[in-house]
């Protein structure tokens, strides 16, 4: 045993027992003062001792190697007894050094510092003892190659003997890209993720009895996507247009994950479809109006425009074309179609050139739906008096004035709009355009655009019966295919009899739908135009209600579809104007608009009330039923004597009212609730998860 660390509780302890160890005497070994003893406070947090006591080869050992050290003339027995005998704690300055002539070397500092194992450059450095052996603990991404045995991770014990080699490991990751065309072939984009290089070496470690192998990482980011690359892509997806050099060089060179767009091609330019340019005023203004202390002004309740004979009207401006694009791939991309307006021209104009001029005198009515406008000359007629039993009934193709009041049973039916002066009782009144009553409406039933709420209710019944004749001409497509269906019996009979089979087995509910639609169609003719929607019901009763003996096809089937999908997509365009309904005081009545309804007087009493857009209650809403497609805007709602009132919006509007009572019913949508308390300046609408909530 060539040295040894040996620990006392003082300083002459420690070399006792290392001495015994060694079974040597003081004079043969060289001893190192590596800690001297601390009491602590009151015995708490007090040190050992330790020394290093290393074996001295004699001179006949050396073979005359060096002579006694130049300090000899102080004996290892001197120091050891001064500093054990001594009462203060040995005190070493730093850089100091005791040596005897057996070269023992005394510097705390120095030797406090020498440690077991260490790193440096790269390289592990180990030095041991017999007692006791460093340990290494390795880190991520470092391997020791131990003796030549590869270790990964993990602790190991070293020795000065080991032969030990550090590696770290490398990574290494291509560039990715992708060049993409849009479905357009308008653009061409290329993703990239540039590549990297991870290049690791172990960090310097201090010497110590146990160290942890730590790799640093050096990151080089590495983008190997080339000018040839993308060009070479680009061929490949024959792209020939719109190169983007200045995109190009930058996804070249680009060091973050990117998207670059490094061909464009050039849009189509949309033209513009014929429109109507109006030259007089069509607008009838709206309704009832309240001067500023909220009193109706009935003298300033309408104002119907009027041209004199040979007025231009407006003006049909065609279409204008738009210009074509080209792709990235070099291929002409057409601009969207443009359409010319589709004029019906009506009663009291005519066309010329592109304008077209009034024949008559009256209002001018231009409605527009889509593409489809059309032009008329409204006549006015004017009633003075009461509409009764001695007047009759009225109907005229044009405006109504009515002067005086209109009783009961009585029927008021308007081309145009209808204006009453006075009050309404048990009546009905059917107006295509707008109506207004200044007096009260007391048990009636009011309409009106009747005619945009026939083409709504046809357009939902055809969207639903398209869908059906779509899955039942797929069905007979399937079993004509068959080999089991005999084909000699489409060339006599047709699918009639087919036809019949599926109605009763697979499709018994288009039936009822047809008889629908016919029966709306038949009853309400008078108010729709062109003959389209009446085509369609015959056709239909032909096909699925009679048992005619007409050679039905399945192109006759697509046929019918294709027509009411023209029906179907012409009820879902808005029509302009759109109609309205303005009445003073309502009770028991039913009012149904297209449009706007606006009560503008002391309220609505138990009525049930439709309107298609806004609905507008200035006064109070005592029992009743009321729907806003656009939404519900109410001054007071309820009663005191516990009359049900119910208030409904669809599920994407909101409810407003200024004082609620107790007891009244809101629904929005399929949800209800009802007020349990007065409440005041409510708005009531769905959340995101259709649920009502409220705001006050």
């Amino acid at each position: 045993m060539q040295s040894i660390v040996s620990k006392g509780k003082n300083i002459k302890e420690a070399i006792k027992l290392g001495l015994e160890l060694m079974e040597l005497k003081k004079n043969e070994v060289s001893i190192e003062i590596q800690q001297q003893e601390t009491r602590g406070l009151m015995g708490i947090g007090g040190k050992e001792a330790i020394v290093k006591l290393t074996r001295v080869r004699n001179e006949s050992e050396q073979h005359g190697s060096h002579s006694k050290d130049k300090y000899s003339h102080q004996s290892i027995e001197e120091v050891i007894d001064n500093e054990l005998d001594s009462d203060e704690h040995v005190k070493l300055e730093k850089q100091t050094s005791y040596h005897s002539t057996n070269n023992v070397d005394i510097s705390l500092q120095e030797e406090v510092q020498k440690e077991k194992v260490w790193v440096e450059n790269g390289q592990l450095y180990v030095k041991d003892s017999p007692t006791q052996y460093p340990t290494v603990s390795i880190g991520k991404h470092i391997n020791i190659i131990q003796n030549d045995e590869a270790i990964q991770q993990g602790t190991i014990i070293v020795s000065e003997n080991d032969h030990i080699k550090i590696k770290c490991d490398h990574d290494e990751r291509e560039t990715k890209w992708k060049v993409s065309i849009d479905q357009k072939k308008l653009e061409v984009t290329i993703e990239i993720e540039p590549g990297y290089k991870i290049n690791r070496i172990v960090q310097d470690v201090q010497p110590a009895q146990h160290i942890k192998l730590v790799a640093e990482e050096h990151k080089e980011i590495v983008n190997t996507l080339s000018y040839e690359d993308i060009f070479k892509k680009m061929e490949s997806l024959h792209v020939k247009y719109g190169f983007e050099q200045a995109e190009i060089l930058k996804a070249i060179e680009t060091t973050e994950l990117g998207i670059f767009v490094i061909a464009k091609g050039k849009k189509a330019t949309p033209g513009e479809n014929g429109k109507i340019e109006l030259k007089v005023d069509v607008d009838t203004k709206n309704g009832l109006i309240e001067n500023e202390v909220g009193e109706i002004d009935f003298r300033e309740s309408k104002m119907i425009p009027t041209v004199d004979q040979g007025k231009v009207v407006a003006v049909i401006h065609p279409p204008i074309p738009g210009n074509p694009g080209v792709t990235v791939t070099n291929e002409p991309l057409p601009a969207k179609q443009t359409h010319p307006i589709a004029l019906k021209i009506g009663k009291g104009v005519t066309q010329v050139d592109d304008k077209i001029v009034a024949t008559e005198s009256g209002r001018p009515v231009i409605e527009q739906r889509g593409m489809l406008v059309s032009a008329s000359i409204m006549p006015k007629l004017v009633h003075r008096d009461p509409v009764n039993l001695s007047s009759g009934n009225i109907h005229f193709n044009g405006d109504v004035e009515v002067l005086g009041e209109i009783e009961e049973t009585m029927i008021v039916e308007a081309g145009g709009d209808i204006v009453v002066h006075k009050s309404v009782h048990s009546a009905t009144l059917t107006s295509l355009k707008s109506l207004i009553v200044k007096g009260n409406v007391i048990g009636s039933e009011l309409s009106a655009g009747k005619n945009n709420m026939l083409v709504a209710e046809l357009g939902h019944l055809l969207g639903i019966m398209k869908k059906k004749l779509d899955s039942m001409i797929a069905v007979i497509n399937q079993i004509t295919q068959s080999t089991a269906f005999k084909s000699n019996d489409l060339a006599s009979n047709g699918i009639q009899p087919l036809i019949h089979i599926l109605l009763e087995k697979k499709f018994q509910d288009f039936v009822p739908l047809i008889k629908k639609y016919v029966g709306v169609t038949n009853g309400g003719e008078q108010y729709l135009e062109g003959d389209s929607w009446r085509r369609v019901s015959v056709h239909l009763t032909n096909i699925f209600l009679s048992l005619s003996n007409q050679v039905t096809t399945v192109a006759h089937l697509h046929q019918l579809s294709q027509q009411m999908e023209e029906l179907y997509e012409f009820s879902q365009t808005p029509i302009e104007p759109d109609s309205y309904i303005t009445v003073s005081d309502t009770l028991n009545s039913h009012l149904y608009s297209s449009g706007d309804i606006t009560i503008i007087g002391q309220g609505s009493i138990n009525s049930k009330v439709h309107a298609g857009g806004e609905l507008r209650i200035t006064g109070v809403l005592r029992g009743g039923e009321v729907y806003g497609r656009m939404g519900v805007n109410i001054n007071e709602v309820g009663s005191d004597m516990g009359t049900k009132t119910i208030i409904s919006v669809p599920y994407d509007q909101s409810i407003h009212i200024t004082k609620a009572l107790e007891d009244t019913v809101l629904k929005i949508g399929n949800v209800k609730h009802v007020l349990k308390e007065v409440t005041y300046d409510l708005k009531a609408k769905l959340d995101k998860d259709g649920r009502m909530k409220f705001e006050m």
